[in-house]
């Protein structure tokens, strides 16, 4: 059985920082694509940023620049740094990670809980 935990969200006053943190734990064979979803009341989920399991990294549009995502493959640890954070940066914040749990098993994709992230102007 495989459990994302996050952690690191909060309030923070608008040109703030955050880190948020997802440690994936149990059967893990390997883990392939990481991510940060987000989700704000009244909109659909949205990707904020994926790094593979070969270090690429692809951001949305409205966080590039202020937004790096990193991955410590020794603790199944994914990661999201926000700098300059904005009013409009308010969501709940979810990991995505897809991994195999046995060799031979197919990826499967986990979510997390969620951490909600709250930027006040």
């Amino acid at each position: 059985q495989v459990q994302l935990v996050e952690s690191g969200g909060g309030l923070v006053q608008a040109g703030g920082s955050l880190r948020l943190s997802c440690a994936a734990s149990g059967t893990v064979f390997s883990i392939n694509s990481m991510a940060w979803y987000r989700q704000a009341p009244g909109k659909p989920r949205e990707l904020v940023a994926e790094t593979s399991s070969a270090g690429r990294t692809n951001y949305a549009n409205s966080v590039k620049g202020r937004f790096t995502i990193s991955r410590d493959n020794a603790t199944n640890t994914v990661y999201l740094q926000m700098n300059s954070l904005k009013p409009d940066d308010t969501a709940l914040y979810y990991c995505n990670v897809a991994m195999r749990a046995r060799p031979t098993a197919p990826a499967n994709v986990y979510w997390g809980q969620g951490t909600q992230v709250t930027v006040s102007s």
